[in-house]
């Protein structure tokens, strides 16, 4: 499993909602951040199967692209666990 983290534009985010829900994606922590040089912006932090992560990468890096600087970042990082507490479900059950 990996965890993705996205930072956009905020405009962005319904936008970015509904594109990766299209791929099964539910679970999505989102929050207000403040970048010095570009002012507000969204992180979404996203946690899916290796099986997806591609089409999820190409999804997030379309929909939140402008062409303009401050177009924001994705990083990728491993995810050794995921754990439901209501249902104790791990693993990508669990996200």
């Amino acid at each position: 499993m990996k965890m993705i983290t996205a930072v956009v534009r905020p405009f962005k985010l319904d936008d970015l909602r509904q594109a990766i829900a299209q791929l099964g994606v539910q679970g999505v922590t989102v929050t207000e951040v403040h970048e010095a040089q570009f002012g507000p912006r969204t992180k979404l932090e996203i946690a899916v199967d290796d099986a997806i992560v591609e089409p999820v990468l190409e999804a997030l890096a379309n929909v939140s692209r402008t062409g303009r600087p401050g177009d924001g970042r994705i990083l990728v990082g491993e995810l050794e666990q995921v754990i439901r507490i209501r249902t104790g479900e791990t693993g990508a059950p669990a996200t």
